[in-house]
């Protein structure tokens, strides 16, 4: 497995993911599944709100012009929103195919967890749990 691929099932689910979520979920997978298909596969640091890999958003930005993950920029803002287009959403499947049942259950579970917590709780809940990562931190919940 490589980052575009774990980025793939990742965001897997149908769901539209905050940059802070896709973040979060992948330094989880990483952190926390080491014997899955050579993680790590991303070098994260600490940086304003957590652990951050620049390398996330030039993975999600090649598979978008794959056309494999839709970018959606807010009107008027610059937040964006990350999801899987239906042929990344096919590739997706294809690659949960061949993980095993425990690693695709833990994505899963991790993804509803950062789903599942505002910014603030999910900032907060990796500080808690990895604090070594808020030692650059801007963030005032930390």
């Amino acid at each position: 497995m490589n980052k575009k691929e774990i980025l793939l099932l990742s965001l897997s689910g149908g769901y539209r993911f905050s940059p802070v979520q896709v973040q979060k979920l992948l330094f989880l997978i990483d952190k926390n599944l080491p014997d899955t298909a050579g993680t790590p596969f991303f070098n994260f640091q600490p940086y304003d709100y957590g652990p951050f890999d620049k390398d996330v958003y030039l993975e999600l930005e090649g598979l978008s012009k794959e056309g494999l993950v839709e970018i959606y920029q807010e009107h008027l803002s610059s937040h964006r929103w990350y999801a899987l287009t239906p042929e990344g959403t096919q590739k997706a499947q294809d690659l949960a195919a061949r993980l095993d049942a425990k690693s695709s259950d833990y994505i899963e579970k991790l993804s509803e967890f950062v789903r599942s917590l505002s910014f603030r709780d999910l900032v907060s809940a990796i500080y808690k749990a990895y604090p070594e990562t808020k030692i650059n931190s801007v963030f005032a919940g930390s």
